[in-house]
């Protein structure tokens, strides 16, 4: 793909910029209008609807109508629908991976990784639909018969981060389609195009109208509060914050609403003394640089014994040293922007701090200047095992390195965390990573892997990494409630 000037503002103009609600792309009920910029040069790319609370309730009044035909459509339909969107979304893979690099600056092979992996959720959930199983015996006591049998938990919002545009929309769209849900669709405001570009497809797959409603908005709260007070949502599945996802907890427990909560992540990335240095390396770049590190799964913490530290530390830093930094639609690109500059700011602030205590910038440390919000790729050695940095999520391309003596010392730092999403662990002793996954608290577990996450495998955290699933059977489960019917067993005596 040949991108030019001329190439970007074609694919922008294609994008609705409206709302769609009720099968129908339309303007905001008071005219509002919200700006979306790129990253790499703080350049508008497009103005979009912004949807107010009148909006968000017309777009519950959608789903809500439509919620009972859709329910009983059958689940063959609606996999042939998920499939249809799989084929278009990758015939136009080179248009989603362009769109995503515009709007959040992945460089465009990551971004076409992304078209890959999120696709992959419309196809595994398509296949997924017919397999919803329920069951059918006879009590233990022979008095009756039990049939159980799932049912879809109704209309659900969906509201979805702003680092992976595309896949955490077909995450949340593909399982709600499969179970039978009416959904509302809240992208985040920074990069809100891919959604409305993947909602079109959606409708272009035959999806009824009413189906997926899409409410891009500058305001969030004016689209969640009013809708999570009606008692006709029955389900949130939220990705993002920790901080705003127990907010959303918060606001759940008024209508009693099923949550998903794929919140905040700090993930340990442990490298034992007979772990393939290389190969740990290569894992690290893998789990550290992915999105910039802008993931909630980014490896954050560089836990690694004493005897192999140091050479570890200095191969990593080499590696993380030869990365290029620039706009995402240039070819030479490892690693595009941070998403703005709040995003920038807050990871030089960690970074300056953890210089401050003792921790030394083997590579990188600073902004890189010009415009654009790009940091340069960075390693810290010297960190202090109770530093600020390995505390927080950091979101950005910065890898502290800190050292453990032993494996019960590596298990109790990887610990030292309120988060519980991903862990990474480098051994060659398969016994070790049994002892070792089975004592640390996290939802996912990569083994000699720097990159895990899968449709077909369950996505979810531990502690204030959130609660549920996404992805896998369990991912489909999230989306149906269980009904139990007892009948009378006509042989019983």
């Amino acid at each position: 793909m040949t991108i030019t000037p001329e190439r970007e503002a074609a694919l922008l103009a294609s994008v609705p910029t409206g709302l769609l609600i009720n099968g129908e792309w339309r303007d905001a009920s008071d005219g509002g209008t919200f700006d979306v910029f790129d990253p790499a040069t703080g350049e508008k790319l497009a103005t979009l609807a912004s949807a107010t609370s009148e909006d968000a309730m017309a777009a519950l009044d959608a789903a809500d109508a439509v919620q009972a035909s859709w329910a009983l459509t059958a689940p063959r339909e609606r996999a042939e629908i998920l499939r249809r969107a799989f084929d278009m979304i990758t015939a136009r893979a080179e248009d989603f991976a362009l769109l995503m690099s515009l709007e959040m600056g992945k460089p465009i092979p990551e971004a076409r990784g992304e078209v890959t992996y999120g696709a992959e959720f419309l196809r595994w959930f398509s296949e997924e639909t017919v397999r919803d199983y329920g069951r059918y015996l006879t009590t233990p006591e022979g008095k009756n018969k039990i049939i159980v049998q799932t049912k879809p938990v109704g209309p659900c919002l969906l509201i979805t981060p702003w680092n992976f545009p595309l896949a955490m929309a077909t995450r949340k769209v593909g399982p709600a389609v499969a179970a039978g849900c009416t959904m509302v669709l809240k992208p985040a405001k920074l990069t809100p195009l891919t959604s409305q570009l993947f909602a079109q497809v959606m409708m272009e797959a035959g999806l009824p109208a009413g189906v997926l409603n899409v409410v891009s908005s500058a305001s969030a709260s004016k689209i969640s509060g009013p809708i999570m007070a009606d008692s006709r949502l029955r389900k949130v599945s939220f990705t993002g914050s920790t901080a705003v996802g127990k907010m959303l907890m918060k606001d759940a427990t008024e209508n009693v609403l099923r949550t998903s909560m794929e919140l905040g992540g700090n993930a340990p990335f442990l490298v034992f003394e007979d772990a393939d240095i290389d190969a740990a390396v290569e894992g690290a770049m893998a789990a550290k640089m992915r999105n910039m590190g802008e993931a909630c799964t980014a490896a954050n913490r560089f836990l690694v014994h004493e005897a192999v530290a140091e050479e570890f530390t200095t191969k990593f830093a080499a590696a993380m040293g030869a990365l290029k930094t620039g706009r995402g639609t240039d070819p030479s690109t490892n690693v595009g922007p941070l998403i703005d500059g709040n995003a920038r700011d807050d990871v030089h602030a960690l970074v300056e701090k953890a210089v401050a205590a003792g921790a030394i910038a083997i590579t990188g440390g600073a902004p890189v200047e010009g415009p654009g919000f790009f940091y340069a790729p960075t390693v810290l050695s010297n960190v202090a095992n109770d530093a600020e940095i390995l505390r927080q999520e950091i979101f950005g391309p910065v890898a502290p390195v800190t050292t453990f003596r032993d494996e019960a010392h590596a298990i109790e730092l990887a610990n030292a965390s309120e988060y519980g999403l991903a862990s990474y662990i480098f051994t060659k002793d398969h016994n070790r990573l049994f002892r070792v996954a089975e004592q640390i608290e996290f939802g996912l577990v990569g083994f000699n892997a720097g990159v895990i996450s899968n449709a077909a495998a369950p996505f979810g955290g531990v502690k204030h990494s959130g609660l549920g699933r996404e992805g896998g059977a369990e991912g489909l489960a999230e989306y149906t409630t269980t009904q139990y019917i007892g009948i009378a067993d006509p042989y019983a005596v």
